[in-house]
């Protein structure tokens, strides 16, 4: 965590790659709750309904509104305000972080659904 958003090396090469690509979508990975977070305030666009269902299908993950003190922060809300495209951010596991390896296969086989389906949706 930086002092200010983009203060944090990674944090601007991320920042930089988003606008160097134009994509249709993103997705970021986060840890605990086995939830996919789908919109922002209300630049939501339409799509994003009904691509979240398809990838809480997907993963048996639940499709979940963003908790209020989760917003404003994170990738996918930046992404969904400033490019006007859907954005998900996908909690993956449960339990301690770092998540232990022997949860390795679970996520993976959750979510690679969601990667293929948000490469061809």
């Amino acid at each position: 965590m930086g002092e200010k958003p983009l203060s944090q090396p990674e944090s601007l090469a991320l920042y930089n790659f988003t606008l160097q690509h134009n994509f249709r979508l993103v997705i970021a990975y986060h840890t605990q709750g086995k939830e996919i977070y789908w919109q922002f305030e209300n630049y939501t666009p339409q799509e994003s309904l009904y691509i979240g269902k398809a990838f809480s299908q997907a993963s048996g993950y639940n499709l979940a509104v963003t908790p209020y003190n989760s917003s404003f922060a994170g990738f996918k809300d930046w992404f969904i305000k400033d490019f006007r495209r859907p954005g998900f951010t996908i909690e993956a596991g449960l339990g301690n972080n770092p998540l232990s390896i022997n949860q390795f296969n679970e996520i993976y086989n959750n979510n690679i659904g969601i990667l293929v389906l948000g490469a061809i949706l």
